[in-house]
């Protein structure tokens, strides 16, 4: 499907990675490990991990060689997925928290301050917003199943807004 959306589902959008991918960032990285902190198969995390090297957001190295053990790292690609999901962990914390509040604070490691993690323009520097932005027609765009009419029913800005 000619959909990034689409697309980055394909590699984070089963229930159980951004769960996994977020164990491999806070440095869980063996498979024992990763398992005893899931209700999950064996044969389900497997799979899952396998599905992630072949994304090239995991690498997974031998740490033991008899019997051949691995620990998985995420890659440059998989952590900046981390970022997207830093953004998912703080919308869940505005909106789906309750009275109890979230269950963990994001921390930016440079100012030392706990933050909500925000998506900004590359080019401004402006947080990016639902009314204020739109999807347009790029180099890989095409007409066919997951796309037809996004374009012309998508949200709309003025130009120069």
């Amino acid at each position: 499907m000619a959909c990034s959306l689409a697309r980055s589902l394909d590699v984070a959008g089963e229930l159980w990675t951004p769960l996994i991918l977020r164990d491999l960032w806070l440095g869980n990285r063996r498979f024992d490990r990763i398992h005893a902190n899931f209700k999950m198969s064996r044969k389900l995390l497997a799979d899952r991990l396998e599905t992630l090297v072949e994304a090239g957001t995991v690498e997974r190295r031998v740490y033991q060689e008899k019997p051949p053990r691995y620990e998985y790292h995420l890659t440059d690609k998989g952590k900046e997925l981390i970022e997207a999901f830093l953004v998912l962990i703080s919308w869940g914390d505005r909106w789906q928290s309750g009275t109890e509040g979230p269950p963990m604070k994001i921390r930016h490691k440079d100012c030392g301050e706990t933050v909500e993690a925000t998506v900004s323009c590359s080019h401004c520097g402006e947080p990016l917003h639902a009314d204020n932005t739109r999807l347009e027609p790029g180099p890989g765009a095409r007409a066919g199943w997951g796309t037809k009419d996004v374009f012309l029913l998508g949200p709309r800005v003025k130009r120069g807004a």
